[in-house]
């Protein structure tokens, strides 16, 4: 749409053209190239932020003034202005709540139009404006805006944002490709702070893209940063998707209609009584839920058979399964949707996913109660309605309950056995008729889609005759690729039970006879064969040593990981709670530590129920192994929490319990899910489940069974503990750290850190030490998976190679938190292991922390205690990065500072570089810098001027001649008098708006020229004093010329 009343930018203008030419690879270049691909590939206009045109001067539009008003006239033209007028008076008056619910309220009016009451002329009416037009993209202003200032809290200017209609729907902050110690992570806590900062501009806001270049991603305003994922295809196909890069994103998600599709239909609020939570649908689940609207909408129209849905656990199911509903409403006229789950807990769970989202999804599911319940809820309806039940309750009746066609039924876990067509008889000559049959002539023109965390069995008809073929496949490799899920690893402790070889033998046999059932009729027999390992299982030496090895490991090697939430999955109830009471005798100070969570029956013994109490018990449990910093970190199951159950930070599971196929799969999956610092999730075995674990693989993708047929720990993890270990020592060959390490002495061992640490920093090993950096890492995520397997001496060698891997990250500047490893915390901890108590304060791991930058610059004595080290690399590394630090701050208020002192140090770095000064002279040459830079704030102090005020003196002393021509006192007016002046003169963005830095050099020149008369009425001197306040006005236009954000 052709833009009125906006001062509008062209592209060429704004230099978008010249990308090329530009600095490389920074901020702005890549801000500006994102600008560029926006307009030249998907069509968007751009507007220069300083250059729009706003309503006052307190910069508070949050919308664009001059096209907000025309696209919601042009999209409601049935509607008179006066409804127009009052919807942008609500969108602009939502301040009711938290910014998240806020921004909810928000998201109602972009998804539904907003409510209006108004009079027309005639009469009082109630109408809906719409903010988008969704049937007609190109009926819609989209607008890609850069350096708009926004003034709320504080002033602050996001790098990219995209309005459209006016509204701010789209937040990009960016990072510089170049910059080694900026990334994607420090980016989201830009975002966070403005989130506190600028609130306004994030109520109407749909999403935040988050980027580096090298990762690009996205979240909404209450995504952790765990959360925010990359969007990893342009069109639905995934063989692609690790060469993904920051474009994959803009073309897979922001093309008008993708956009415009996305906000309306795959954004929504999945809200419980202690937060809003907003979720945006992944990649994965975006084109999933698509393709299957395709073949929902054949499906209705042909055999009724939508397909099957398969995506790993832990990616987003039930999500996808909100998202289908709701756009099967668009597609399906007034469509009966019946939710199916073959178990209570599961109906219960899933039913409250849809029930958060009620808004979402336009209508409130309801809850079959019982067979009779859910006739009532079937029988006679016309339309509408979504409906949870279980296959339990759909009764074999000659009367179908509903025959219309656009009923669809989503039945999850599509993959158990009892969903078959056809009856069977058992041996009693009981008749038992398929499920799948028993709905079938309840909805006979139902239209069916199965949605599954594990894939169809290759040998089970039954489930492709009722839905058909795989309409998605998201597969544990992609999975874990793209980080929506970790992998899981298993470590068999099975001989950890001291069990004789006759006990064995028998598990095994029993075990591999019920892990090769092929169905679940057999289950029931398999259970009855299993009953005689209780002889087995049952002992108290049996439960003694379990407990034992459970408690040794936990505390040994899991109690630090994350928050330290683990499950114990025992084989019955009976066991479950002699778990918990020897548990209990082995640490009574665990009381609060452990819980257990199983149904109760009438028989069990009373004091049982004092343990695991009832319903509202459970509901308690749930919620507090929920919560990371709740006591409850250990809960004891038999079958309960092992499907649909998720707690992110849960990265243990200890089984005691034979399972096979889809149950083992679905319960190791609890500890699949994503959190922030977690490598992958450890199931450890009492029980021999290798083998099932191997045969449940057998249905996945060949690249799944590839990558994880086997994650034995032993197999995988701990050999490549080993490789990595043996990588970083080579990679220190000819530092023998290993004579100061093992000495259990902690002076031995901080000097051992901090020669280390120097020998790793020297230049000509600067290659060798980032491999070791890359390295490091690998060995301490495997570490973290194997700990139990791994030799005291190795596990000390280790920790000591990763301290001195996050001292060279941050004396570098590279620091550890930003996805590369370690948090300072985290750090601390790691020193705090290997010496018990942490390096003495002079040491070296002291150097940097919080607070102390500032001092140690400007502390003589520290500078020469730093000067003396014998670690001359740690001394170099130290020096250079408080440099910087302080020139980069100079760079904000003094350009002649800036250039004086990032000229001295890039010279001498240079030098040292090429080898022309040795580590003592370039330590020397950093050393009188850093004192220069001490003496130039001194000068400050004893003129008593502002930071501001002494750029000022600074640019109007460069040239000797006004030194000569004005005393001290004088230039001190002088330089005061000039910040005034453009203090009164300086507007929000005269840092980005050509027009207001005119003014500003008007205002010197003006003030400039004042100086000359008054210099000529005072003396008599002519040539030299036109030349010297010329300096100062060119040099006062320097600095505003080149001022940046």
């Amino acid at each position: 749409m052709a833009v009125s009343k906006v001062e509008s930018r062209t592209v060429s203008e704004c230099s978008l053209n010249n990308i090329t030419s530009m600095d490389p690879l920074n901020e702005e270049w890549y801000e500006n190239l994102i600008v560029e691909h926006l307009t030249e590939k998907l069509g968007y206009e751009h507007l220069y932020g300083p250059d729009v045109r706003r309503t006052d001067d307190s910069y508070r539009d949050v919308f664009l003034p001059d096209i907000l008003p025309d696209a919601l006239r042009r999209i409601n033209r049935n509607l008179p202005e006066a409804a127009v007028e009052e919807a942008i008076r609500k969108i602009q008056n939502v301040e009711i709540g938290s910014l998240e619910q806020r921004n909810e309220i928000f998201n109602d009016y972009l998804q539904s139009g907003v409510e209006v009451h108004f009079f027309d002329g005639k009469e009082e009416r109630d109408d809906i404006v719409r903010l988008l037009d969704f049937d007609d993209p190109e009926n819609n202003d989209f607008h890609v805006v850069n350096q708009w200032t926004f003034v709320e809290y504080s002033e602050k200017r996001p790098d990219v944002i995209i309005f459209v209609n006016g509204m701010p729907l789209v937040l990009f902050e960016l990072k510089s490709p170049s910059r080694e110690e900026t990334d994607a992570s420090h980016a989201y806590l830009q975002l966070r702070q403005y989130m506190k900062q600028i609130p306004s501009m994030f109520v109407p806001n749909v999403f935040c893209v988050m980027s580096d270049m090298t990762q690009t991603r996205v979240g909404t305003i209450t995504s952790d940063e765990d959360r925010y994922v990359a969007w990893k295809s342009a069109d639905g196909d995934y063989s692609g998707t690790k060469a993904a890069a920051w474009s994959t994103m803009i073309d897979g998600m922001l093309p008008k209609e993708r956009l415009l599709d996305i906000i309306q239909n795959f954004v929504c609020f999945n809200d419980s009584s202690e937060k809003v939570v907003k979720i945006i649908a992944a990649y994965h689940q975006y084109f999933a839920v698509r393709k299957a609207i395709v073949r929902a909408e054949e499906a209705v129209n042909g055999d009724g058979r939508i397909g099957v849905f398969w995506h790993t656990q832990g990616s987003g199911k039930s999500l996808s399964m909100v998202f289908f509903a709701h756009l099967l409403q668009r597609y399906l006229e007034s469509p009966t949707i019946v939710v199916i789950t073959d178990r209570n807990d599961l109906d219960d769970q899933l039913f409250g996913q849809f029930s958060r989202c009620a808004r979402f999804l336009r209508q409130k599911a309801v809850q079959a109660e019982s067979r009779r319940n859910l006739q009532e809820l079937l029988e006679g309806r016309e339309a509408n309605g979504i409906i949870f039940t279980t296959m339990q309750k759909f009764s074999d009746g000659d009367e179908p309950l509903c025959d219309r066609s656009n009923v669809v039924v989503m039945v999850d876990e599509a993959h158990r056995g009892q969903y078959g067509l056809t009856e069977r008889i058992n041996a009693d000559g009981h008749v038992s008729v398929g499920a799948a049959r028993v709905v079938r002539k309840a909805l006979p023109n139902a239209s069916y889609i199965g949605f599954t965390g594990t894939p169809i069995s290759t040998d089970d008809r039954n489930t492709r005759e009722i839905f058909g073929d795989y309409i998605d496949v998201y597969d544990m490799t992609q999975s874990v690729e793209d980080e929506s899920t970790k992998p899981v690893y298993y470590e068999s402790r099975v001989v950890s039970l001291h069990l004789d070889e006759n006990a064995l033998g028998r598990i095994d046999a029993v075990y591999k006879e019920f892990a090769d059932q092929a169905d679940e009729a057999s289950v029931e027999k398999s259970k009855h064969d299993l009953g005689g390992l209780d002889a087995i299982f049952d002992t108290p030496e049996t439960i003694d040593a379990l407990c034992r090895d459970i408690v040794d490991h936990y505390e040994n090697n899991r109690a630090d990981v994350l928050a330290g939430k683990a499950l114990i999955v025992a084989y019955s109830r009976p066991i479950a709670m002699k778990i918990y009471y020897r548990i209990m005798e082995l640490r009574p100070e665990w009381k609060d530590k452990v819980g257990v969570v199983m149904t109760m029956s009438n028989q069990d013994p009373e004091e049982w129920f004092d343990v695991y109490g009832g319903t509202t018990h459970k509901k308690e449990m749930e919620r507090r192994f929920k919560d990371d910093s709740d006591s409850l970190k250990i809960a004891i199951v038999v079958d309960m929490w092992l499907t649909g159950f998720d707690v992110p930070s849960l990265s243990t599971m200890y089984v005691f319990k034979p399972m096979k196929g889809h149950n083992l799969m679905q319960a190791i999956a609890r500890v699949n899910r994503v959190c922030k610092g977690k490598e992958g999730g450890l199931v450890v075995d009492y029980i021999g489940i290798a083998g099932a674990l191997k045969r449940a693989m057998k249905d996945y993708t060949s690249r799944d069974q590839h990558n994880y047929g086997d994650m034995n720990i032993a197999e995988t993890a701990y050999p490549k503990f080993l490789e990595k270990l043996d990588v970083c020592r080579d990679l220190m060959y000819g530092f023998n750290y290993r004579k100061l390490i093992f000495q259990n002495s902690r002076e031995a061992l901080a000097d051992a850190i901090a020669e280390g640490t120097d020998w790793l920093l020297d230049l000509e090993r600067h290659e060798d030490t980032e491999s070791f950096l890359k390295q490091c890492q690998l060995m301490n995520q495997a570490l973290s998976l194997c700990k139990s397997m791994v030799s005291e001496e190795d596990a000390h060698e280790a920790a000591y190679l990763s301290v001195l891997r996050v001292q060279v990250l941050r004396l570098t500047g590279r620091g550890s938190g930003g996805g590369s490893g370690m948090t300072y915390t985290e750090f601390n901890k790691q020193v705090s292991e290997i010496l018990q108590q942490s390096v003495h304060a002079d040491g070296v791991l002291n150097l940097f922390e919080k607070d102390s930058v500032e001092i140690s610059l400007f502390d003589e004595a520290f500078l020469q205690e730093v000067a003396g080290m014998k670690e001359k690399n740690i001394a170099i590394e130290s020096l250079k990065r408080l440099i910087k630090e302080k020139v980069r701050a100079y760079g904000r208020t003094s350009v002649v500072k800036s250039q004086k002192f990032s000229e001295m140090l890039q010279n001498t770095l240079n030098a040292y570089l090429n080898g022309m000064l040795t580590n003592a002279q370039v330590i020397e040459e950093l050393v009188n810098m850093a004192k220069e830079i001490m003496k130039d704030r001194d000068d400050a102090q004893k003129l008593g001027l502002s930071d501001e005020e002494m750029a000022f003196y600074d640019a109007i002393t460069q040239p000797q001649a006004v030194k000569d021509f004005y005393d001290n006192d004088q230039l001190v007016s002088i330089a005061r008098e000039l910040t005034d002046a453009m203090r009164s003169n300086a507007t929000i963005d005269w840092q980005k708006k050509e027009s207001a830095r005119a003014g500003m050099r008007r205002a010197i020149k003006t003030f400039a020229a004042q100086i000359q008369v008054s210099a000529r009425r005072r003396r008599g001197r002519h040539e030299d004093r036109h030349g010297t306040v010329r300096a100062v006005g060119r040099h006062q236009d320097q600095r505003i010329g080149r001022a940046g954000g």
